[in-house]
């Protein structure tokens, strides 16, 4: 029976471990790394005007129904230069990606993304991508599925298949020239599912 005790107690001990291990990696995100005052539904990322294939991503972030607009949440996306490399800076002891961004959506769930076209690391067969988190206002931050691009050589037919199966297909993004920029939209739903913050 004191086996049995210790061993329940152990179990109870390392779940709690594992719970508040889990919380501090969530709080480590590099969304965490901005304040909140001062977000607006619009941003730009560092070196922006000097990059030759400037970027600008708009869209609308929808509640988990899909239909109704979701407002005052929090985008978070980073991305590799030009040529696949993540530009690595330090401040405080702290790393993070140079090429970073956070966004609040509007009233209508609206935001905007003014970046670059990165590139993709080709010595390791990687993808253009940016990277995105989201944090709703109540709920924990989670990462979603990286924004890809419909004219990258290495997204591959069958990539595209196991998107259209499994995936998300609208995170592939299409560009159109205007006024000397690539414009692409990207709608994102929330998740049903996410865990609640604790205050």
């Amino acid at each position: 029976m004191k086996n049995s005790i210790y061993l329940f107690s152990f179990i109870c001990f390392l779940g709690a471990s594992c719970l508040v291990s889990a919380q501090d990696s969530i709080k480590q995100l590099p969304i965490y790394d901005s304040t909140e005052l001062n977000l607006m539904s619009s941003d730009t990322i560092p070196d922006y005007e000097t990059k030759i294939n400037k970027l600008k991503i708009t869209g609308t972030i929808y509640e988990s129904d899909g239909v109704t607009p979701a407002k005052d949440v929090i985008l978070y996306v980073e991305q590799p230069d030009e040529n696949g490399n993540f530009d690595l800076r330090e401040t405080n002891d702290k790393r993070y990606v140079y090429h970073r961004s956070w966004v609040k959506t509007d009233a209508n769930g609206r935001y905007t993304l003014y970046t670059f076209i990165p590139g993709g690391d080709r010595r390791f067969n990687q993808l253009q991508q940016v990277y995105p988190i989201i944090k709703e206002a109540t709920k924990e931050a989670y990462v979603i599925e990286t924004f890809l691009f419909d004219e990258d050589p290495l997204l591959t037919k069958t990539c595209r298949k196991r998107m259209a199966k499994k995936g998300d297909p609208t995170r592939i993004l299409k560009l159109k020239s205007e006024d000397g920029i690539f414009v692409a939209e990207r709608n994102i739903t929330l998740k049903k599912d996410v865990v609640i913050a604790k205050s």
